[in-house]
C-alpha cells in the first residue's frame, strides 16, 4: 500500500496520510484480512476488536470496529522505575515567588467566588485595566459557588484558591456578594495563609461602590506587582502541563510524541511534567503503571484510574463512551485508540507522582493529575496544579485557552495553514520531510520563549476561560 504509514511493526493497520479510494485522510486502512472478534493492532497494541470481516485495503472505523474496554481491573506490581535527573544547562527569564516556585507572567486576577458576583467582576476588571493600562488584569468568572453540596462546593473554592495563590498570579482580588456558600469565610479555609498585599478581598453587599472599592484594591495590589521583575531559573523550576483536544487520525504520530520528546526533556532537567485526562487513559494505563517509580505511586496510580471508572458506572454511562464526534471524523475509532495516543505526551518519563483535582504538583519527573478530559475543565485543572504552561495538541483545531499561556500545536499542516492565529506551533511538517529532533528543537525553544514572556495565539487573542470540575447535587 502506498500513501500510508505503519506505526508499529506489529500492527495490522496503517494510517492514510491522503484521501485513498474508501480510506479519508488521517483513517486508518486494514494491511491483511481481519476476522470477525480478532484484534485491530495499532501502536504495537490491540485497539479494539473488528465486529466484521474486514479485507485487505479496506477502511477501518465504527461500522466494523469496536472497543474491548470494560470496567474496573486488578493490576500487578511489576518494580519500580528510577527517576534520574541529569539536569540542564539551559535556563528562562521567571517570577521568583516567595513558596520558591517560578511563574511565567505576573498577572492580577479577578476572582469571583460565585457566578451571581460574575458580572461585577468582570466589571471592576475592565475599570481597573483602563485606569492602570500597564496591569496585566484578569477577571475569570464561572457559574458556582452557591447551592453545591460537600466536596462539589468545596472544588470551587479550591480552584478559586489555587488561581489566587498560582505562580503566574502577582496578585488576586476575590469578589464574594457576601451571602454565598462559597463566602469569604469559607474560602479561606482554602486559602491558607497569604501575603495580604497581594491577595485582597471585596463583599460586593458590604460596598456602596463596588467598582470604585474593587478599582481601588486593584491599585493597591499594583503598587506591589509593578515592582516584581523577572530572573534567570533552571529549567527544574519549570512545569509545564499536556493536554490534547479535538484530536485526529495524526495526533499520535506528530504532535503527541513530539511533545512526549519535550517532557523527557524537561523531566531529565529536573523539571515537573503533568499529564491529566483520565478517561483518555483507558486502555493504556498499563503503560503507565510500567513506569512508576515505587509500589505507593502505582496503587495510587490503580485507584485513579478504576475510581474514574466507577464514576462512569456509577452514573450510568460506560466506560468507552468516548471519542468524540470530532475526533471519529478525524479518524480515531476507539477509546484505546485514543488513549494510546494521548499517553504519548508524557513521552518515556518516570511517574513520580499521582494528584487530586486542584493539589499542587510537588514533584519533579511527571504527575499524573485525576481529572476528565474535558478541554477547559483539563486546562484549569493542569493551571491549578501548578503548571505556568500548557502545551496544548489538536488535529481539529481550537482558540480555547486558560488562565495560563495555552501553547496550540497542531497535529497536521492543513489545520495550522487554514487556522494560523490559532496555532503556535506545526508538528504536521514531520510527516513532510521534517526530522523530529528538528521540530522537537522550535517547539522546545517555543516554550521556553513563552516562559520569557512571548505570548501564545490564545492570549493574543483574548481566548482565556476557566471551568470548574462540577459533579455534585445543586439545590
Amino acid at each position: 500500500m502506498n500513501k500510508t504509514v505503519k506505526i508499529n511493526e506489529r500492527d495490522n493497520v496503517a494510517v492514510a496520510l491522503e484521501d485513498i479510494q474508501n480510506v479519508p485522510k488521517g483513517h486508518k486502512a486494514a494491511l491483511c484480512d481481519i476476522k470477525k472478534g480478532e484484534y485491530v493492532i495499532k501502536y504495537g497494541t490491540p485497539i479494539g476488536i473488528a465486529s466484521a470481516d474486514i479485507k485487505c485495503g479496506e477502511h477501518v472505523h465504527s461500522h466494523n470496529l469496536k472497543t474491548a474496554l470494560g470496567g474496573a481491573l486488578d493490576y500487578s506490581y511489576g518494580g519500580g522505575r528510577e527517576y534520574s535527573p541529569v539536569g540542564s544547562e539551559r535556563t528562562f527569564s521567571g517570577y521568583l515567588r516567595a513558596d520558591g516556585r517560578v511563574g511565567v507572567r505576573n498577572r492580577i486576577l479577578v476572582l469571583p467566588t460565585v457566578g451571581c458576583a460574575a458580572d461585577a467582576a468582570q466589571k471592576i476588571c475592565e475599570l481597573a485595566s483602563r485606569r492602570f493600562p500597564e496591569a496585566d488584569v484578569h477577571a475569570f468568572t464561572h457559574p458556582y459557588g452557591c447551592s453545591q453540596l460537600g466536596e462539589d462546593g468545596a472544588k470551587t473554592a479550591k480552584c478559586i484558591a489555587a488561581l489566587a495563590k498560582h505562580p503566574n498570579t502577582g496578585g488576586a482580588l476575590i469578589v464574594s456578594l457576601g451571602c454565598e456558600n462559597n463566602n469569604l469565610e469559607y474560602m479561606a479555609k482554602f486559602l491558607g495563609e497569604y501575603d495580604d498585599s497581594r491577595i485582597k478581598t471585596l463583599n460586593l453587599q458590604l460596598c456602596e461602590d463596588e467598582a470604585a472599592e474593587g478599582v481601588k484594591k486593584i491599585g493597591e495590589i499594583f503598587d506591589i506587582t509593578k515592582n516584581d521583575k523577572r530572573s534567570s531559573q533552571p529549567l527544574s523550576k519549570l512545569t509545564v502541563g499536556f493536554k490534547c483536544g479535538g484530536s485526529d487520525g495524526f495526533s499520535g504520530l506528530t504532535a503527541n510524541p513530539l511533545c512526549g520528546r519535550i517532557s523527557e526533556r524537561l523531566a531529565d532537567a529536573g523539571g515537573r511534567v503533568i499529564l491529566t485526562e483520565v478517561p483518555e487513559m483507558f486502555g493504556a494505563e498499563q503503560y503507565l503503571f510500567e513506569r512508576c517509580e515505587n509500589e505507593a505511586v502505582f496503587d495510587r496510580a490503580v485507584n485513579m484510574i478504576n475510581s474514574f471508572k466507577e464514576y462512569f458506572i456509577s452514573h450510568g454511562q460506560p466506560v468507552y463512551e468516548n471519542p468524540s464526534p470530532g475526533n471519529k471524523q478525524g479518524g480515531i475509532t476507539t477509546l484505546e485508540e485514543k488513549s494510546l495516543g494521548c499517553i504519548t505526551k508524557g513521552g518515556l518519563c518516570t511517574v513520580t507522582d499521582v494528584i487530586e483535582m486542584y493539589e499542587p504538583c510537588k514533584k519533579s519527573g511527571l504527575t499524573l493529575l485525576n481529572g476528565p478530559g474535558n478541554d477547559i475543565v483539563s486546562v484549569t485543572n493542569l493551571a491549578c496544579a501548578g503548571a505556568a504552561i500548557v502545551v496544548f495538541t489538536t488535529g481539529r483545531g481550537t482558540p480555547l485557552g486558560g488562565p495560563i499561556p495555552t501553547v496550540k500545536v497542531s497535529t497536521n499542516t492543513a489545520l495550522a495553514q487554514k487556522k494560523p492565529h490559532w496555532t503556535d506551533h506545526n508538528a504536521g511538517t514531520v510527516l513532510e520531510g521534517k526530522s523530529f529532533e528538528e521540530s522537537e528543537n522550535e517547539l522546545f525553544e517555543l516554550i521556553l520563549s513563552v516562559a520569557d514572556g512571548a505570548l501564545t495565539a490564545n492570549e493574543k487573542n483574548s481566548c482565556e476561560q476557566i471551568a470548574v470540575f462540577k459533579d455534585g447535587v445543586t439545590l
